[in-house]
Parts: structure tokens; C-alpha cells; sequence
């Protein structure tokens, strides 16, 4: 195959795999083990996946690559051996050995990304406590009213591992209150434990919550170089900062890890020579946690706490018999990705320039975990033993969508455990099991808050956030886009025009109010006028072969008609022209003469135009400049006239709890959920919170929400949203 042919089959998979088609369905197979492996990665890395199918290719590595959803459809996509690896994190590894399909699977590591300077060491690191040689203590027990140096509130060798630890140990007491969220018991176990301490960042995602903690626990910001703000960038945080807190700030005991120690003193570190330091070792011992010291040298092995497995590439029993020829397979492609530093070596295969895919003895990924004694820190439930957050879901797709988020939730340490049902068919059956007290948490459209908080003793406590173009609250103006060359000038000129929308039914912006106002202005009589209202359409989600999916176009990166043909106006990312990013590229394309969507696709343009032009200076996209706002009233004006000129405002939605918690209920709720957010509205790759989620859009979240932000009593708008839906007929 020429690399413009492997290019077009790659992106025909990736296609499949947006629809929700299978590997199986697609009538492609997985190439016989031993020849040619693939390889499954997120859709977020679809371009860099085309890219490594190619390179691999051209310099004799022949390697398939299809996508899953995120990471944790990948694992499942090895376990049901549709594909053959995938790389993963340790965490990632728990999932894998929690999976209902691990027996089946026999999911196995084979190969590690193991850093050059330390290519033999078992472990990526190995955590430790430093101790001044002096210190008069022979046990764990004598760690109590010590000052104490971490590296930062959430990370590993300087949280999780001595939480985890000391917990078991019986040294953090009182650690379970039950009146107390899990991170704040953690919290008051440490300050109760220590006299000072320096534990850096942010203690809570919701700012209020994070204010409040650090002051009611501010012994624990005392020996940070900054202990009124206890946040990065600190000089006695981190790996080396923590040993500097302790050497020169008044610290007792350092939580950091074995390769800093042996840089912070002067010591060789695996294949790197002792380069001198001021800092003087003999001066300072290991703290075991049998009590013990041990000193710090060349020679000496420390005596470690638990130690972070290294990542790695997971397959399935399928390939038992060619572990030999996956593993040449991954390190051939790591060494291809860093002569070409490619951006899928980077991301696909997690390496970059100070690591190197190293083979090692299969092993079973729950295994891997308990030799390194990083089993108990994934699994650490302390502050939340017993806690359960129950959320409420009345259609399968988000059912699964919350399963999914439950279990990828708790491994990357997010409590309370999250737990999912599915309680009726509609949003008001969720409302009566909240204020029945059967559930504690239920997403709802904005404009549902206000008889919920009067009827189901609701209390909001997050909402959707959808970046530049929404209000501080989270609304989103749905606006009707015309270029600026357009002779359009009222609603009245765009019969016998062409329409671009962002999606089809259910779609705000896109659909019910473009339809709305078109009847509220005479234009058209019903729903079913716009298909003879406008002379051909793109609205994704439509009926595919109807004038309503006329204009669009399936996937354009597909160089296969049948491909683009299949994907025609699906509701999902195969259809280019889905979205509010999608309708102004219909628009662009002069596919359309009016586009209907959000202000935020707008709004997020010229940053798009900015981050493209990054890296390819010759791009010319889209700027908003290129656009203007056709305006309800009649006439035509700039984007930045936005509130004049609209169609509507949407609502976000909200998450609600029940007003008959405690505060400390609610924040816990609060925190929990945002912790959740936050990581994965940062890392789509491990869990696709935000999207569609198998063909389904707006399932559970809205698909173009960008994040979450808690809500406090400056929010307002409950009266007005509930109007809005009630005008709009929202459900």
C-alpha cells in the first residue's frame, strides 16, 4: 500500500470506530499475531494514530492502529481481543484487573517505559521518608508532633503512599469521620499528626473549599516559603523541594523519592556518574517503616515506603505465543518515534526523550501492582470507608457513561466512590428519588433547578462550564451566522437559502430555537415546514437521505465514498459538519448561507486560529471577523453585539444534591464531583467525560461542556431559566 492508501484505510477504521462500530462489524480483522499488531489508542489522537500506520510502514514496522472512545475503552476493546495493545498507566492496570472481562482477557504487561538514566530498575520510583540523623525516633509512633515536608497534597510519595501507610499502620488516627469529606479527613490526620508541615496545592478544586481547608489546616502550610498562599510554585515543594525543606526550613521528615535523594546529596543515579552537591548525606537516614534508619550512601539500599510500578504496553492472551515479536514491535516503534520525535511517540506510546520502551516478563497487571505495594494506595478508601455518592441516570447511555466514570474515578483516587442507577425514564424520576433520599446527585437542564429546589429539596451545587462565549454562569447565547459578504439581512431572506445547524432534535442552539423563532415570526408553521423552508440542509442527527442532511458531507478525512457515505449526517464526530464547530465549517465551506449554533464555537475560533497557526504557519482558518449575527429583529451585527443580537439564551446544566445534607455532605459531593471533572476535562485520552458517548450526544453532559464549576448563592438565574424552558419547551 502506497502511504496515501494506508492513510485513507486508518482513517476509514477511525471512522467506524466514531460511529461505535466494531472491529468485528467493520469486516476488518485483526492481522494474524506474529505480522502485524495493532495497536488501540483515543480518539483524541486519531491524526497522530494515521501518522504512526504510515511512519511504521515506510521503515519496515508494519503496525495497525485503530481507536477507541478513551483509554478505558481501549482496555475493554484488549480484553474482547478486537485488538492487541494498548499502553497504559498503573491505574490503568487496576481497571484492566478489575474488568469483567480480565478472566477471559488474561491481560498481561510485556513491555515498560522505564526512563534511560534507570533502564534496569524494577520500579519508576520508590518512595521514602529522610530523617536528620539525630532524630531521636525508633518507630512509626514517633512521628507524631514532628514537622513534616511533601512534595504536594494528591501525589504520590509525598500524599497517597505515607496516608496509605501510616494509616495501616494505626499512626493517622480519627481518619473516618464520617461528618468530614474524605480529603479533609486526610487533611485533619495529617495537621492532627504533625506540628507543621509544607503541603503544597490545591487542596480542593472548588475555591471556596479549598480556602477554608487551608485555613482551618494552616500548620500544614507553616513551612512553605509562601504559607499564606500553600500552592506551587514553592520552593519546598516537590521531589527536591521537600528534602530542602527539610535541610534548611526547620523540616523533621521528608516524604520524596529515592532518585532526588541520591541528586539532592550527590549521588550516582543508575547510569548517571555523582555529581557533587553542598548538601552533606551523612548528615541525613532513610526512615524505615519498621522503625529502623538506614544510611544514606552509595552503597546502602534505602528502604522504601512503596514504589510507582512504571507504564507500560497491556495486551491479551491471544498473543502468549508472539510476546516476543509484540515486544521487538513496541521497541522498534520507539525508537522509530524518537528519531522522527513524533507527536504519536509522544502520545500514543507515552515517551519521550528520557525514556525508552524496555521488554520484561509478562506479568498480570494486578500483580504488577502488589509487587511494587501500590495494590493498597489505588485502593485507598481512608476518610471515605463506607461512603457511597449515588447518582441518579434515567437513559442507558448515560447509565453506562456514569459506570464508566465510576470505576476510571475511583483508580485515579476520586472519593467518595461514585455509584450509578437508572430510575425511571425521565428527569422527574430522578427528582423524586433526591428528595426521597434514595440518590444524591441528578443532572438537570438549568431551567429545571428552580421547581426542583421548590419541590424536591434540590440544592445546586455544580453546573456545566463551556469555555470563552458563556457567561459566568454557564449560559451560551444561540445565535444565527451569516458571513460578512451575505446579502441576508433579516430571518424573512433565508427562504429558498441553505441552513447549517449545530445538531438536530434536543440540540439547543442548533435546533429548537432557530425553529422556535421562525414560527414565532410567521415564517414557517410547524417543525416539519424547515425541510421546505430552506433548500437543502446539514442538521446531524437527522434522517440520513432527507433534505435536512442534504448539505452535509460524513468524514471528510476519509478518502472512500462508501465511508463518507455511511457517516452522512450522523450525530457524531464522523460528520465534519456536526456541532457548532461543524456548522460554521459548513457555513465556510459554502455548504450553507446561515449557520445556527452557540456563540462559544465562535468565540472559540480565533483561539483555535491560534493554536493551528502554532504549528503551520501557512494555515489560514476562519476568523470571527469573517462572520456577522443575523439578528431576530431584522438587520445584521458584529459577534462582540452578541447580547443585542440573539436567538436565545441556554441554560447549563446543573448538577443538584438534596438541601437536607449537612454542609459537609454538600461539599464533599461538591468536591468529588469536580475532582472528577477536572481531571478528565484535562485528559479526554483517559476517560471522554465530555462528548458523545456511544453515537449518543449529549449524553448525561452536554457534548461541548468543557468542564464543571461549583455553584454558590450569587447564582441567580433560576427564575430566568425556568422561563426560557417553558418558552423553548425544554424538557
Amino acid at each position: 500500500m502506497t502511504r496515501g492508501e494506508i492513510g485513507s484505510a486508518v482513517v476509514a477504521l477511525l471512522t467506524l470506530a466514531f460511529l461505535g462500530v466494531s472491529v468485528a462489524d467493520s469486516g476488518a480483522s485483526t492481522p494474524a499475531p506474529g505480522k502485524v499488531f495493532t495497536i488501540c489508542v483515543p480518539d483524541v489522537y486519531w491524526e497522530e494514530c494515521k501518522d504512526m500506520v504510515e511512519d511504521s510502514a515506510v521503515n519496515g514496522i508494519p503496525v495497525s492502529c485503530i481507536t477507541g472512545r478513551d483509554r478505558f475503552e481501549c482496555i475493554e476493546m484488549v480484553g474482547k481481543k478486537l485488538v492487541d495493545v494498548v499502553a497504559v498507566d498503573p491505574e490503568d492496570m487496576y481497571l484492566a484487573a478489575n474488568n469483567m472481562l480480565a478472566k477471559q482477557a488474561k491481560y498481561s504487561v510485556v513491555e515498560q517505559v522505564r526512563t534511560k538514566e534507570e533502564p534496569e530498575a524494577i520500579y519508576r520510583y520508590e518512595a521514602v521518608a529522610v530523617i536528620h540523623k539525630d532524630l531521636d525516633i525508633s518507630n512509626v509512633q514517633g512521628l507524631r508532633g514532628l514537622k513534616s515536608c511533601h512534595t504536594g497534597v494528591g501525589r504520590n510519595v509525598g500524599y497517597k503512599i505515607p496516608i496509605t501507610k501510616l494509616t495501616a499502620m494505626g499512626v493517622l488516627q480519627n481518619i473516618h469521620d464520617p461528618q468530614y469529606s474524605a480529603r479533609e479527613n486526610e487533611l485533619r490526620a495529617f495537621s492532627s499528626l504533625f506540628s507543621k508541615g509544607c503541603l503544597v496545592g490545591t487542596w480542593s478544586p472548588d475555591p471556596a473549599i479549598n480556602r477554608r481547608l487551608k485555613e482551618t489546616y494552616s500548620n500544614m502550610c507553616a513551612l512553605c516559603e509562601k504559607p499564606e498562599i500553600c500552592d506551587y510554585p514553592d520552593i519546598y515543594s516537590g521531589y527536591e523541594g521537600a528534602l530542602r525543606c527539610l535541610a534548611h526550613n526547620g523540616g523533621e521528615v521528608a516524604w520524596t523519592k529515592v532518585i532526588y535523594v541520591k541528586r539532592f546529596f550527590g549521588l550516582p543515579v543508575g547510569v548517571t556518574p555523582a555529581v557533587p552537591t553542598s548538601e552533606n548525606p551523612a548528615e541525613f537516614r532513610y526512615f524505615c517503616p519498621d522503625g529502623s534508619k538506614v544510611p544514606i550512601n552509595a552503597d546502602t539500599k534505602p528502604c522504601t515506603w512503596a514504589a510507582r510500578p512504571w507504564q507500560g504496553y497491556m495486551t491479551n492472551g491471544d498473543t502468549a505465543g508472539n510476546v516476543k515479536a509484540l515486544q521487538n514491535e513496541l521497541t522498534d516503534l520507539g525508537k522509530l518515534g524518537e528519531q522522527e520525535n513524533a507527536d504519536w511517540w509522544k502520545n500514543i506510546m507515552m515517551l519521550e526523550k528520557k525514556t525508552v520502551a524496555v521488554p520484561a516478563p509478562p506479568i498480570l497487571p494486578e500483580n504488577h501492582l502488589k509487587a511494587s505495594k501500590y495494590l493498597d494506595v489505588i485502593e485507598r478508601d481512608s476518610g471515605a470507608v463506607g461512603k457511597i455518592a449515588r447518582w441518579c441516570v434515567w437513559s442507558d447511555s448515560a447509565l453506562d457513561k456514569c459506570r464508566s466514570l465510576a470505576r476510571a474515578a475511583f483508580s485515579r483516587e476520586v472519593r467518595p466512590k461514585f455509584e450509578c442507577s437508572k430510575m425511571g425514564t425521565d428527569q422527574n424520576s430522578c427528582l423524586n428519588a433526591l428528595k426521597e433520599g434514595k440518590t444524591d446527585l441528578v443532572v438537570v437542564d438549568g431551567g429545571s433547578v428552580l421547581q426542583a429546589m421548590r419541590e424536591s429539596h434540590g440544592s445546586p451545587i455544580v453546573a456545566e462550564s463551556y469555555g470563552s462565549g458563556s457567561s459566568k454562569l454557564g449560559e451560551r447565547a444561540a445565535v444565527a451566522v451569516v458571513k460578512k459578504s451575505s446579502s441576508i439581512n433579516g430571518l424573512a431572506d433565508l427562504r429558498g437559502k441553505r441552513s447549517c445547524h449545530s445538531g438536530f432534535k434536543g440540540n439547543f442552539a442548533g435546533w429548537t430555537v432557530p425553529i422556535h423563532v421562525l414560527k414565532d415570526k410567521g415564517l414557517i408553521k410547524s417543525e416539519d415546514d424547515v425541510v421546505d423552508f430552506f433548500a437543502g440542509s446539514c442538521a446531524p442527527g437527522a434522517k440520513p437521505g432527507s433534505k435536512l442532511c442534504q448539505q452535509c458531507v460524513g468524514s471528510i478525512a476519509a478518502n472512500d465514498d462508501r465511508v463518507r457515505e455511511a457517516t452522512k449526517c450522523a450525530p457524531t464526530a464522523a460528520e465534519a459538519y456536526r456541532g457548532g464547530a461543524g456548522a460554521l465549517a459548513c457555513l465556510t465551506a459554502d455548504k450553507g448561507d446561515v449557520a445556527f449554533l452557540s456563540l462559544t464555537a465562535l468565540s472559540q475560533l480565533d483561539e483555535k486560529e491560534k493554536e493551528d497557526t502554532k504549528t503551520d504557519a501557512d494555515r489560514q482558518g476562519s476568523k470571527t471577523t469573517d462572520f456577522e449575527l443575523l439578528c431576530p429583529q431584522g438587520g445584521r451585527a458584529p459577534i462582540d453585539d452578541w447580547a443585542r443580537c440573539n436567538l436565545a439564551i441556554e441554560p447549563p446544566r446543573v448538577i443538584l444534591s438534596s438541601a437536607d445534607k449537612s454542609a459537609n455532605a454538600l461539599e464533599e459531593l461538591t468536591h468529588a464531583t469536580l475532582a472528577a471533572s477536572s481531571l478528565y476535562s484535562k485528559r479526554p485520552d483517559l476517560l471522554q467525560l465530555f462528548g458523545a458517548w456511544g453515537g449518543v450526544s449529549n449524553a448525561w453532559f452536554k457534548d461541548d461542556a468543557k468542564g464543571l464549576v461549583s455553584v454558590d448563592k450569587s447564582w441567580d438565574k433560576w427564575t430566568d431559566w425556568q422561563n426560557t424552558q417553558q418558552k423553548f419547551g425544554m424538557a
